[in-house]
């Protein structure tokens, strides 16, 4: 049987430009895009058999680390299913001639879209559940202590570092801020 995958990842959120034109017995369809509780994968690999065919638009919708394609590749080779990975023109079956070079660099790239797969559907998550994203603000006891001490000049940045925690760096971008902010309120 001829089986396709489909999940949520970061170029096609929806879903719905994957394996367009391409006719499969059956469908799984993931409803996210994060990592855990890919349950639709699990059942699809429960299912297929031996001969069997399993298409992908590409690497990044099976698997979300080299480990886990690794893992999904073994499966498939001790299964004697064949993987076709449709944007990559590959299967598990196909070997890419190619230098050491472009293959570390074909990895390098699968790598990245990994991470990149990773951090959008993770932030999203985060967002949906009302979680705070990026580093937490500075207490404004701190922060106000740091402005004075910088406006009062008689003070270094390493002094101001060690009376208040703020680096020297995130005083510039919070002085930035301020700067701005004083700005807009001078423009109105």
């Amino acid at each position: 049987m001829n089986y396709g995958y489909i999940r949520p990842i970061v170029s096609d959120q929806q879903g719905i430009q994957q394996l367009q034109g391409l006719s499969v017995d059956v469908l799984f369809t993931e409803t996210h895009g994060l990592a855990k509780k890919r349950t639709e994968l699990e059942h699809l690999l429960m299912e297929a058999q031996k001969g069997d065919e399993l298409f992908f638009q590409n690497i990044e919708v099976v698997a979300d680390s080299l480990q886990q394609l690794l893992d999904i590749l073994r499966l498939a080779e001790r299964d004697q299913i064949k993987l076709h990975f449709i944007d990559e023109q590959l299967t598990n079956q196909t070997i890419q001639s190619s230098t050491l070079l472009e293959s570390a660099e074909f990895f390098m790239n699968i790598q990245s879209t990994f991470l990149s797969h990773s951090s959008t559907f993770t932030l999203q998550a985060a967002k949906q559940q009302g979680k705070s994203i990026g580093r937490p603000r500075k207490s404004d006891d701190n922060l106000q202590l740091a402005f004075s001490m910088y406006d009062s000049k008689k003070y270094s940045l390493f002094e101001i570092k060690e009376a208040t925690g703020i680096s020297k760096s995130t005083l510039y971008r919070y002085l930035d801020d301020r700067s701005t902010t004083l700005n807009n309120k001078e423009d109105q």
